[in-house]
């Protein structure tokens, strides 16, 4: 278990963290490294609840205990707060390398989960926990951003899914991050799986995204096409101190030098492996289409609609409303995923990901995502307890 923390005095940290001299604070970017185009990997954020009452429990530390004793592809590492895990798989070239990855470490999890009589939950948050209960897992960076952002930090016991896909070169990364933006809603409206918090229903399919709102450098990235123009960016704001790295941002999607990649960031955490591999097949098949018919030219006026339809994917999940950034044209966001999938045919059988846009495309017409299978559930039990409990078997395959 995690010990009780003790912090440095908030003064103490902020004066040991920050040189006096702007000139002294600047950071070069790292290159951005060569990948395979198109590869991807895959990043689950998972919940830890005791079988007891199926609220959070801290025990990341013995799980990760028992998982370092079993080989397995990719990594499982500690999150935020005690109850989290983060996984993730090694380089996968399609979503049925993805699925084949998360499929043993699932299993695995499970394993050592019965060892510990606790079970392993998927979805963007957690029914009812109170975030003032949950502890900061002792790790130097965590600590640090606990004393940085507070209360928050503890609030950030929330769970994602980061897709990373793979690109041939700096700018087209750039390129891509900003094509792939027209595209967050879609990703938040099939990913939702976080309606309940704090025990209360938020009228939200995708209450997480509120949560990540909060930090002071999240949202979108800056428009630039260039990687020499992001590197002056990145260098200009190391000097005010506020960035050290790249993992001082919060964005939607960022670059991954370190990787040669660009990071998804606004998924919930699926309730299952499976559902979590099909939305990396529709990833890839958009960067294909992007890569290979270069459909469009990003612009910075993509962004003026941007968080209002990232808010309707939030509230409304599936029947969120979309205004398409070139057009202006309001239609059901159903539809444009549906028509994005129909164009997206070619590459995806291409990329044998056919079968993931098929489950993706058969929920969409069916008007179901997670949030609306948590929302049943509670309809039915009209107790979180058990729909938590009901979603933990879901983790496992059995419901």
């Amino acid at each position: 278990m995690t010990a009780a923390m003790a912090f440095p005095d908030s003064d103490d940290f902020r004066s040991a963290a920050l040189p006096a001299d702007p000139a002294s604070r600047v950071v070069k970017l790292e290159p951005f490294n060569r990948s395979e185009a198109l590869s991807l990997g895959v990043e689950l954020e998972l919940q830890l609840v005791n079988t007891h009452d199926y609220d959070l429990a801290p025990y990341a530390e013995d799980m990760l205990r028992l998982m370092a004793q079993t080989p397995l592809p990719g990594s499982v590492v500690p999150e935020m707060t005690s109850s989290m895990i983060e996984i993730s798989t090694d380089i996968c070239h399609s979503a049925q390398d993805v699925i084949t990855q998360l499929s043993p470490i699932r299993e695995a999890l499970i394993r050592n989960a019965d060892k510990l009589n606790i079970a392993v939950v998927g979805g963007g948050t957690h029914a009812f926990q109170q975030w003032h209960e949950r502890r900061i897992y002792d790790k130097p960076r965590f600590r640090e951003l606990s004393e940085l952002y507070g209360y928050l930090s503890k609030q950030f016991t929330i769970f994602g899914q980061h897709v990373h896909i793979g690109c041939p070169d700096a700018d087209s990364a750039l390129l891509m991050l900003h094509r792939m933006s027209r595209y967050i809603p879609h990703f938040i409206a099939l990913s939702a799986s976080s309606p309940f918090v704090q025990g209360q229903d938020t009228q939200f399919d995708s209450a997480r995204l509120n949560s990540v709102f909060a930090f002071p450098l999240s949202g979108r990235a800056p428009f630039t096409l260039s990687w020499k123009e992001f590197e002056a960016y990145f260098e200009r704001m190391t000097r005010t101190g506020v960035v050290r790295s790249m993992k001082d941002f919060y964005w939607d999607i960022r670059p991954k030098p370190e990787f040669g990649t660009i990071e998804i960031r606004v998924f919930d955490t699926p309730l299952t492996v499976e559902r979590a591999a099909a939305l990396a097949g529709y990833v890839q098949s958009l960067a294909a289409w992007f890569l290979q018919e270069q459909p469009f030219e990003p612009t910075e006026d993509d962004y003026l609609v941007y968080t209002y339809n990232r808010f309707q994917a939030c509230r409304f999940g599936l029947d969120a409303v979309y205004v398409d950034p070139a057009s202006g044209q309001h239609m059901p966001l159903r539809d444009h995923i549906l028509m994005t999938m129909t164009q997206l045919e070619w590459h995806s059988e291409a990329l044998n990901a056919t079968q993931a846009l098929g489950e993706l495309r058969t929920s969409v017409e069916a008007n179901r995502n997670d949030a609306r299978w948590l929302r049943e559930k509670q309809g039915k039990e009209r107790l979180l307890a058990e729909v938590v409990r009901q979603a933990a078997l879901r983790f496992r395959g059995g419901a």
